[in-house]
């Protein structure tokens, strides 16, 4: 019996689909906006100077930007100060959010996929793709998998060369 020395990529000839977050990665820029320099000795919220900070602040610097609004000191901040720099933040910023960096990440991804038409991956055995090189959230994989699942014939988690099944359709 004669054997073949040719190599078939199996995976190439599968009819699984690829899911790959980092697709949906925000190309604009982020920006974490800390408002310590705006608080009297970054501890205390002085309403006047606060507003002063506000009107003479350049916010044409966040066109088109992806902004978490944070301070890094342990000063109490009343709620209504995040909501006032939004108010000059709206006009130019793409997104804006009240956290670090990850929970703009996670806020942006939970919006993206709560948009993105599933129904492409109906009956189709779907492989979520793993290890990114940006900072994809772990919520995003979580919400992509609740949300594909109404759809997926299966879902795997990895490399198409080595996946872990997490679903199949019964």
């Amino acid at each position: 019996m004669a054997q073949s020395n040719e190599i078939i990529n199996r995976v190439a000839s599968s009819k699984l689909v690829t899911f790959d977050l980092e697709d949906y990665f925000p190309k604009e820029e982020k920006v974490l906006l800390d408002i310590k320099d705006w608080l009297f000795e970054g501890f205390i919220l002085k309403e006047k100077d606060f507003r002063e900070h506000i009107a003479k602040h350049n916010w044409e610097q966040y066109n088109n930007a992806y902004v978490a609004l944070y301070c890094s000191t342990d000063a109490i901040v009343p709620g209504w100060a995040y909501m006032l720099i939004t108010t000059q933040l709206q006009p130019h910023a793409k997104y804006i959010v009240q956290g670090n960096l990850e929970e703009l990440y996670s806020s942006v991804y939970q919006t993206i996929i709560a948009n993105l038409d599933f129904s492409v991956y109906k009956d189709k055995p779907v492989i979520i793709k793993g290890c990114s090189n940006k900072p994809v959230p772990p919520n995003a994989y979580l919400w992509a998998t609740a949300k594909m699942q109404s759809y997926a014939k299966s879902i795997m988690y990895g490399e198409a060369c080595s996946s872990v099944p997490l679903y199949k359709r019964k």
